[in-house]
């Protein structure tokens, strides 16, 4: 993930290519970028887990290519492949179908698009090696059979390997993007032009050696693209900082993990919350995640716990996830929970074991996963809530923190 520069992939249209062992996905993903991103073989399997691309994909713009292991695949291991690549469906904006067209379509591949459907996810099925068809009667056919099986109207027929129809392959993908903005920014629409926004970042061993992590780059960002003004500080010289500003600012932004202090040495006058608290707004998800909160007051002794991360950073000596969090926890209920940990695409299928579920800001996982993730406690019945707001009620000062979106 870069500097400033380039774009990150929670910010990026995901789109996964799907379909059976040699149905040509690597193939495709290929000839749409005019590049050898993907492997491509003639020996059935050769992807064997899914494989995200960041790059740039006219007339999108910038996207994450996704290229799963076959849905066909057999045997012990091939089951946990194709459980994979339907998992990749939680983070798919587009959905690809790619079907070898002299073979035609078969129960899997109807059985993805039922799944793709029952998601609604935008999706586009392609039928390859179209230029080795008996006739362009047969390519019809089968087009009619698709559309009449599933309804879909977004079917092309194309040859990766003479390039037919890849361009316009390209055009209906860009044309299933409805609307790529998270319904919310992170923080522009709450400060106006000329706004002073204090940043408070710790640096401590978690912190990146030399710069600041994606949630921090992009706040920046934004405010200064609203015309904002920025002042990054570290906790400890908050309160001289303010004292020797020349305006009021007009809302602070602290990392989590120092909310207490920062609380105390910001005016009551000012606004403050968190950047975790922002990107659960960011990704659209505010209420449910707030809706659980009370959990935390209710925790005994072996109550199962899971704390989430979207990214898969190294875990250092004092990890806000795995030690602190807990740790507060504990202190605050004087109870002995059992806490699970997830990182990355680690995410449990099944929540209904556990009595809370505490998620990071998700600044590393797109919108679709992140509301894929909340849905999925929902549905289990299980409370969820994040880092920011967690942290903010157990200090007491979760309402203080929420004040700038009433």
């Amino acid at each position: 993930m870069g500097g400033l520069n380039s774009t990150p992939s929670s910010d990026r249209i995901h789109i996964g290519i799907f379909g059976k062992r040699n149905a040509g996905k690597s193939s495709i993903i290929n000839a749409m970028t005019g590049q050898s991103l993907a492997i491509v073989s003639e020996v059935k399997g050769t992807t064997t887990d899914p494989v995200s691309k960041a790059m740039e994909l006219l007339p999108l713009g910038p996207v994450m290519m996704i290229d799963t292991p076959g849905i066909d695949d057999t045997g012990e291991l091939g089951t946990l492949r194709v459980k994979k690549s339907y998992q990749v469906l939680n983070k798919t904006d587009i959905a690809v179908l790619v079907i070898d067209a002299p073979s035609g379509p078969t129960s899997e591949d109807y059985a993805l698009l039922k799944q793709i459907d029952k998601k609604q996810i935008p999706c586009v099925v392609v039928l390859n090696k179209a230029d080795v068809m008996k006739s362009q009667n047969a390519l019809d056919n089968e087009i009619m059979e698709i559309q009449k099986q599933t309804g879909l109207i977004s079917i092309i027929a194309v040859s990766a390997k003479s390039k037919m129809g890849i361009h316009d392959l390209k055009e209906i993908i860009a044309s299933q993007v409805k609307d790529v903005n998270p319904q919310y920014p992170i923080v522009s629409d709450l400060i106006e032009p000329s706004d002073l926004v204090v940043l408070v970042i710790p640096i401590d061993k978690a912190a990146p050696k030399g710069r600041l992590i994606l949630p921090q780059q992009q706040t920046i960002r934004d405010i200064l693209d609203c015309g904002g003004v920025v002042v990054v500080v570290k906790e400890d010289e908050l309160k001289n900082t303010l004292q020797s500003l020349g305006k009021k600012p007009k809302l602070v932004i602290t990392d989590s993990q120092v909310f207490h202090k920062v609380s105390a040495d910001t005016p009551a006058d000012v606004l403050l919350t968190s950047f975790s608290i922002l990107f659960a707004r960011h990704k659209g998800e505010l209420k449910p995640l707030l809706e659980g909160i009370d959990t935390v007051d209710r925790l005994g002794d072996g109550d199962k716990v899971l704390i989430c991360e979207g990214c898969t950073h190294h875990r250092q000596c004092g990890d806000i996830g795995t030690e602190k969090i807990p740790a507060w926890i504990k202190k605050h209920t004087q109870a002995r929970p059992e806490f699970t940990f997830t990182s990355g695409t680690e995410f449990p299928e099944n929540l209904q074991e556990y009595q809370f579920v505490i998620h990071c800001g998700g600044c590393m996982l797109n919108e679709r996963e992140m509301k894929y993730r909340i849905a999925s406690a929902q549905d289990a019945g299980t409370p969820i809530t994040n880092y920011g707001m967690l942290i903010a009620h157990m200090n007491g000062i979760l309402k203080r923190s929420m004040e700038l979106f009433v």
